[in-house]
């Protein structure tokens, strides 16, 4: 691996470069909510060689949106069941919105 290669892996949204203190630290939040919703299924961060949880870009921003609804006074695992639902709506508007596209098609004209 190159060194253009680490450095394009940090553009990868996916790509777990975030230890939990600094995670926690960059969400203003303990190394306890992290675990605490890794525990309830919301995200499951990557293990390094070592055992130690990395999150990605990703990840964090789904863990600001928990932080957000606790927050807010909601429970931690009714605001991991919320972000999930919000994203299943959002996968199935996606879907929907592909199916009605591909139904607005035109018929191709007919043979003479």
């Amino acid at each position: 691996m190159t060194a253009n290669d680490s450095f394009d892996r940090l553009d990868d949204d996916d790509y777990p470069a975030y230890t939990m203190g600094r995670a926690a630290a960059m969400l203003g939040t303990t190394q306890g909510f992290l675990r605490a919703i890794g525990e309830a299924r919301l995200i499951t961060p990557l293990r390094s060689a070592g055992g130690h949880r990395r999150y990605s870009r990703y990840q964090l921003r789904i863990a600001a949106r928990a932080r957000e609804l606790v927050d807010q006074g909601t429970p931690i695992e009714a605001a991991c069941r919320i972000i999930i639902l919000e994203d299943q709506l959002e996968e199935a508007q996606r879907i929907n919105a592909e199916y009605r596209r591909a139904g607005e098609t035109p018929d191709p004209p007919a043979a003479v």
